[in-house]
């Protein structure tokens, strides 16, 4: 049941004074791909890049965000539907903040995305597909998730017996066999480079 009662209250430090004491513009670094893709890894690399250039971020990642916030929340559709939504209100108040948000979910489902790019104002969601294929992700399997789910022990697995629903137009397509992370990650700097978001 949704609070009532509820009433905004604004701030008296507004989001453009926020912004100007950076020298970069808030976005939402939206990566997704199947489970061992290397969305994690690639995005920690942009955050150290990012760090080094005296810029701002922060890195939600997936399993790290269901240890806490997310921590009530299984694996069903429902409940993945949820964790997104959670993450993607997190990411808009980041934003809000003035940072660059780095996310690493799987988030498979394409209404799931749609539904944190409504959150943000125009051009601020950047959905980074991390396009790697199921075989490549299984023989990966770093968390040895893919063998349990194989045998049964883990069910709603994406990618096995849950479906994943790549991006259709996505505003970066990285893929993991074709450069090392830290490889991918400038490329993530040269597109928000050239988009205006970071100082060339």
């Amino acid at each position: 049941m949704s609070a009532s009662n509820l009433v905004w209250h604004d701030h008296q430090v507004t989001h453009a004074e926020r912004v100007a004491r950076h020298a970069q513009q808030p976005a939402v670094l939206w990566f997704t791909g199947l489970s061992g893709s290397g969305k994690s890894t690639i995005a920690n690399a942009l955050e150290v890049e990012l760090l080094a250039r005296g810029l701002y971020s922060y890195l939600l990642d997936g399993d790290n965000v269901r240890h806490g916030l997310c921590k009530d929340l299984g694996f069903s559709d429902a409940d993945r539907v949820e964790n997104i939504r959670r993450v993607g209100e997190v990411a808009k108040l980041f934003v809000d903040a003035g940072l660059l948000v780095l996310t690493a979910f799987i988030s498979p489902f394409r209404a799931d995305r749609d539904m944190v790019r409504a959150l943000l104002p125009e051009g601020r969601f950047i959905e980074i597909f991390v396009d790697t294929d199921l075989a490549e992700c299984e023989r990966r399997d770093p968390k040895g998730l893919y063998k349990k789910a194989r045998a049964g022990q883990i069910p709603n697995f994406t990618g096995i017996d849950s479906p994943y629903e790549p991006p259709e137009q996505p505003e970066l397509v990285l893929r993991t066999a074709q450069g090392a992370p830290d490889v991918m990650a400038r490329e993530v700097i040269d597109y928000l480079q050239q988009r205006g978001l970071l100082p060339a």
